[in-house]
């Protein structure tokens, strides 16, 4: 049986407050520009940084106005974009897992490699759902 206290402190962990109840979280305090500013300069450090993340994006620009040149629906067409979209997150995610990885150790740990491994196979699912649904939406458009 928990006690009144006990129930607390746990009320208090999961609501991320201590005893006292300031935040324990270093999180600061949400301003739209601030954040904003802060998710483009990730956009351009990947940009800069991240080969993989280049060259998804030269075949991202490249693809993207083709969707509007492909005769289908609407649907299709958002279809497409998503899983587009869709390679990009998911590489995003890939770095960002990868770039934690090494801030905590740059030596070869298998749980380091499990989590990098993890991270790739989120890129390698999104590219075989883009190539699934790519193929399936021109094979419908222009063979059926």
């Amino acid at each position: 049986m928990v006690l009144h206290t006990e129930r607390y402190l746990l009320y208090a962990i999961f609501q991320y407050k201590n005893i006292k109840g300031k935040l324990l979280r270093n999180q600061p305090s949400y301003h739209l520009f601030t954040n904003t500013t802060y998710a483009l300069k990730g956009l351009q450090d990947l940009i800069y940084t991240e080969r993989s993340f280049q060259i998804e994006l030269v075949l991202s620009l490249f693809l993207l106005p083709l969707i509007f040149f492909i005769e289908s629906t609407l649907i299709y067409k958002l279809l497409l974009f998503f899983s587009l979209m869709g390679v990009l997150i998911a590489e995003t995610i890939n770095s960002a897992i990868e770039r934690v990885v090494d801030l905590v150790t740059l030596q070869h740990h298998p749980m380091a490699k499990r989590a990098k491994d993890v991270g790739s196979t989120i890129v390698f699912l999104s590219i075989i759902l883009f190539i699934i649904t790519w193929g399936t939406i021109f094979y419908t458009s222009y063979f059926l």
